[in-house]
């Protein structure tokens, strides 16, 4: 399963989250700045971790917002991280998912992208295609329209506070909450006890960390990881209540919560992007067969022939929503993203076709979508230098917002001064 940090990140929105107050709260030494903003999106309360009921854990992480000092302007952008991992290819369920919503996103939030390479390495994995996995993913983010005058982009573990702050974290996690979570019962019943490594019991709590580094205002999610945000809600107030306020005052901070707890950000459409060969399971970069899934740099010959043979139905015409025809609607949903048409008018422009003619569109108009962002690809991967200083810029930005949090979080439970 492709599992995208932070995202999971996910599809395409142009509505914004709506915030809750504009008062000036303090935490985790920021000044924070709440600015009041219409959203069609509902900022639910997600139900908690400690209920087991349809948790399932992602491997992929989306991430935070920064805090803001007292004297910034009130023109502040709240903040957002996500990232995805760099196992396997980056496949279109990643993109419509999560990293073509990061291009609206930019333009709105104050934004952090990164290669979760920590987090691949929860399962086996092949350590000579680490690096270069890592280095694809990135160019991956920018051939897709990440702008680094807008966004940063980094390497995971090329900011050392992620996994100091996940050890601190996991002091005060309670092994209840991670056992039971679905995907660790899942992978540890499949591989056996002696086969599967802490690692994958406790990355939750790394990707707690990931979020709450930045003082994250939304996460990008959908609705099958509501719940595997709440671990991090819930971490995020057990640390504050138990060390945050007065506590910390006493020791010499700011007083105040250590870390912001950040909502939920949930498109509306697009969010699961679901397999070539079964429309009820999820598009995954670690199903076994490469029919599966579209890579966004498969060659068109490629794409043609998994969308020809892609599972269809026997009924006739092609329409939405219909529960007996999962693949019908999948494959509507997919052509509605890429073309850039309402689902209406979708719906009434295919309602007559037969599969081989609807097959054909969509073929097409995957490969004119996706032909440019191979391209571009191809010139960032070739450029070393320039993809290097990249990560490296990006890297930087982020140990500066990451590194205020840690000092903070280190100073109330705490220990001795660097």
């Amino acid at each position: 399963m492709g599992r995208l940090v932070l995202s999971h990140f996910l599809t395409i929105s142009n509505s914004s989250p709506r915030l809750a107050s504009s008062s000036l709260r303090r935490a985790g030494g920021f000044q924070i700045r709440h600015l009041k903003r219409a959203s069609s999106i509902p900022q639910n309360r997600l139900p908690s971790p400690r209920s087991s009921a349809g948790f399932r854990c992602c491997c992929s992480v989306s991430l935070s917002q920064p805090a803001v000092s007292e004297s910034s302007p009130t023109t502040v952008k709240k903040r957002i991280v996500s990232g995805v991992q760099p196992t396997g290819s980056i496949h279109l369920g990643n993109y419509l998912g999560a990293i073509r919503n990061w291009i609206t996103l930019q333009n709105t939030y104050d934004t952090l992208f990164f290669i979760v390479d920590l987090h691949a390495i929860t399962l086996p994995y092949d350590a000579q295609q680490l690096s270069r996995a890592t280095r694809d993913t990135a160019a991956l983010y920018l051939a897709c329209g990440v702008d680094t005058s807008k966004a940063s982009v980094f390497v995971q573990s090329h900011v050392r506070a992620h996994v100091e702050l996940m050890w601190l974290l996991s002091s005060v996690a309670p092994v209840g909450w991670l056992n039971r979570m679905i995907q660790f019962k899942e992978k540890s019943r499949k591989a056996g006890d002696e086969n599967v490594g802490v690692a994958l019991l406790t990355y939750p709590v790394l990707m707690a960390s990931d979020i709450l580094l930045y003082q994250s205002d939304f996460v990008p999610v959908g609705e099958d990881q509501k719940q595997h945000l709440e671990l991090t809600r819930e971490l995020a107030e057990r640390v504050n209540n138990l060390f945050g306020g007065r506590k910390w005052k006493k020791l010499g901070g700011r007083g105040g919560a250590l870390f912001k707890v950040p909502e939920p950000l949930i498109p509306p459409v697009g969010a699961r992007v679901m397999s070539l060969t079964d429309g009820c399971s999820k598009m995954s970069k670690s199903a076994p067969s490469d029919l599966s899934r579209i890579n966004l740099l498969d060659p068109k010959d490629v794409i043609a022939n998994k969308i020809k043979r892609c599972k269809t139905d026997s009924f006739p015409g092609m329409e939405f929503d219909n529960p007996e025809r999962p693949e019908c609607n999948n494959l509507l949903s997919i052509y509605q993203l890429i073309s850039g048409k309402t689902k209406e008018e979708v719906a009434q422009e295919c309602q007559d076709m037969n599969w081989g003619t609807f097959k054909s569109l969509l073929a097409d108009a995957l490969i004119d979508h996706l032909y440019p962002i191979q391209v571009r690809y191809e010139e960032i991967i070739s450029d070393s230098a320039y993809l290097d200083g990249i990560l490296a810029e990006g890297a930087m930005k982020a140990s500066d917002i990451a590194d205020t949090t840690l000092n903070n979080v280190y100073q109330a439970m705490g220990f001795l001064r660097r």
